[in-house]
């Protein structure tokens, strides 16, 4: 069933794939009319001329379904977090450019000989790699290898967006590829697959953000965000009715106890935990359009 819903999502083209952890994050997209390789099997992916994404569906694999309070227009927000076991979760969590070798696990083939390198940012739950098989972008990077990516006066950072090393970022059960360029500071993220790195962010060494309900003994491997239903300007019920099938099939107790409550004439403080009462007033933005 999960991987039927993946694929669903997977081919409307404004869902999007995340993976990385808080502050250091990689995101897939492509446009309706761009070309795409779909990733069959027992994986659920896609490859563009910008990125590529893979998601290995392993039997440890939990997705939970959430929604959050937004203060934009929308009023919610809504995602989908698939997570591993914490150990199976942990990945390097190195704290400096170290040289990795060859990524032979690279999501197409002419990429396997190209050399990876984990940017040292520390996640718990997920490696921060570029990778690269241009001369001189290599000697930036071995040049940065065993000092951290954000020390004082550092030579690499300035000169990320001129080499332009393609992003990877890797969990145990999936991984996200940018190929496009990385802009200047000053510069717009482009549309499509693309990465942000804040500093300041990613000092916390979070794997995700507060706000997502990942279980107790669970770390994030990557998220899935269907088009909310009021991307177009208008409330879009159909996309609305999806994911709220999400949040049946694997939202928390908790959730469901609090939207529930929305329909059975109960208050907010008839319920008995934070995280209902939180679902209760996502419910009551919802229901100005149901």
């Amino acid at each position: 069933m999960l991987r039927d819903l993946l694929n669903a999502y997977l081919r409307d083209p404004a869902s999007a794939w995340v993976c990385g952890g808080f502050g250091a994050l990689a995101e897939f997209t492509y446009d309706k009319d761009e070309t795409v390789d779909f990733i069959g099997g027992d994986a659920v992916g896609a490859v563009s001329a910008r990125g590529a994404f893979r998601l290995d569906l392993t039997y440890d694999l939990k997705p939970v379904a959430y929604e959050t309070l937004s203060k934009t227009s929308k009023g919610w927000g809504q995602g989908l977090v698939l997570c591993l076991p914490a150990d199976a979760a942990r990945m390097g969590e190195r704290t400096v450019v170290t040289e990795l070798g060859p990524d032979r696990d690279a999501l197409r083939p002419q990429d396997r000989d190209a050399v990876l390198f984990d940017l040292g940012i520390g996640k718990p739950q997920s490696d921060i790699c570029v990778r690269t098989s241009d001369p001189a972008t290599l000697d930036a990077l071995r040049a940065a290898c065993g000092r951290p990516l954000f020390e004082p006066h550092g030579a690499l950072i300035p000169r990320m967006p001129a080499l332009s090393p393609h992003r990877v970022f890797r969990s145990k059960a999936a991984r996200i590829e940018v190929y496009q360029p990385i802009p200047p500071p000053d510069g717009k993220t482009p549309e499509g697959p693309h990465t942000h790195v804040r500093e300041k962010l990613v000092a916390h060494r979070r794997s995700h953000a507060a706000t997502v309900p990942v279980p107790k003994g669970f770390g994030p491997a990557l998220w899935l965000f269907p088009a909310h239903p009021l991307d177009s300007g208008t409330f879009d019920r159909a996309r609305h009715d999806k994911f709220q099938e999400l949040i049946r099939l694997y939202g928390e107790a908790t959730t469901q106890e609090g939207k529930r409550a929305v329909d059975t004439g109960l208050t907010e403080m008839d319920l008995p935990s934070r995280a209902a009462r939180y679902a209760f007033r996502i419910a009551q933005k919802q229901k100005r359009y149901v």
